[in-house]
């Protein structure tokens, strides 16, 4: 990721800590693990009935490795009868793993571009915290 905030001019330590731990939840974040090593995470925040996809982290090592496509499936079997968002950096090639998962362009705003996945017509949706219980 500092790559990628360096290439746009907005890199600051400070900066990538407090966007993390303002919107860390851990009841919202998945760790992921290769080999029994915790290795990344993903959150899925829940914003009324949508869902945000945020903190998606894996090493730059790993990237490429199908890891991301992996996690972005489970991702939608947990989710996918809703609307999915998340925003990307502008030029991140994150964008193109998110564009192959099915998300497609929403708006821009800076360096930041949103994308947005509609619900699978034959996802069932996630259960409502009353259907739990």
């Amino acid at each position: 990721m500092r790559p990628d905030l360096e290439r746009v001019g907005v890199f600051t330590p400070v900066r990538v800590r407090e966007r993390f731990r303002s919107g860390y939840r851990p009841e919202n974040t998945m760790i992921v693990v290769v080999d029994g090593t915790d290795v990344g995470c993903i959150a899925v925040r829940p914003d009324g009935d949508e869902r945000w996809v945020e903190h998606f982290y894996l090493p730059r090592r790993l990237q490429g490795a199908g890891i991301g496509t992996a996690v972005l499936d489970r991702v939608l079997a947990l989710h996918g009868g809703r609307v999915l968002r998340l925003n990307v950096l502008r030029g991140s090639r994150a964008q193109r793993l998110y564009e192959r998962a099915g998300f497609r362009y929403d708006s821009d705003e800076g360096v930041d571009v949103f994308l947005r996945r509609d619900p699978d017509r034959c996802a069932a949706s996630e259960p409502s915290s009353a259907d739990e219980g």
